[in-house]
């Protein structure tokens, strides 16, 4: 199960919600959800990714591919966030929490 992590944009004071963890809903809906959580290109590019993948194995690789992504999105998601200037904005456990999942050492 992913659990939240609040993210805020340095200079914006935008608040977005990041999660670690399983993505369940990326292993259910592929990559719908990084089409509701505004990442447009990953949605492009997945759905591209899957349709070919399940064109050329008969839909067996794209069914292994969204297992794999579903341990992999929201890793990918926050660490995008992170890179366009969002900082944790969490209590200091769950932002413990989410660096130790995540392995990263410097400060956000």
């Amino acid at each position: 199960m992913a659990r939240p992590v609040i993210l805020r944009h340095r200079d914006s004071g935008l608040t977005r919600t990041a999660y670690f963890g399983f993505s369940w809903t990326t292993l259910f809906f592929g990559f719908f959800p990084a089409l509701f959580r505004g990442d447009y290109l990953t949605f492009i590019g997945g759905v591209v990714i899957y349709v070919i993948l399940a064109a050329w194995s008969y839909g067996i690789m794209a069914v292994l591919a969204s297992i794999v992504w579903a341990f992999l999105y929201n890793k990918y998601h926050a660490s995008r966030l992170l890179e366009r200037g969002y900082k944790f904005a969490d209590t200091a456990d769950r932002v413990a929490e989410a660096k130790a999942r995540w392995r990263i050492v410097d400060d956000f």
